[in-house]
């Protein structure tokens, strides 16, 4: 049976070990509280694989087609939001 894969931000909870710089975990504590430590870190890592794969297609598309720029890159990032949210699947970084 293949095993089934998941996209950004989907699928069921997986415990994994995590070492974090003691003032960074401290940080999170104090603003979210203990009970949603895990739901901080997993938002946060979630949004940062969104920036990589915007950053790999805009990469992409430059490669191809020249420079794009910042202005375009704003809207791309809204676009990008706008259509997997919409779709509720964002693609694995690569």
């Amino acid at each position: 049976m293949p095993e089934a894969q998941y996209s950004i931000g989907e699928g069921p909870a997986t415990r994994v070990s995590l070492s974090l710089p003691e003032g960074t975990a401290e940080a999170i504590r104090a603003r979210v509280g203990k009970r949603e430590f895990s739901a901080f870190v997993a938002a946060a890592v979630e949004r940062e694989l969104r920036g990589q794969v915007l950053d790999e297609y805009l990469a992409d598309y430059e490669s191809r087609k020249g420079p794009v720029s910042e202005q375009a890159r704003q809207r791309a990032r809204q676009v990008f939001a706008e259509v997997f949210d919409e779709e509720d699947q964002w693609p694995a970084a690569s």
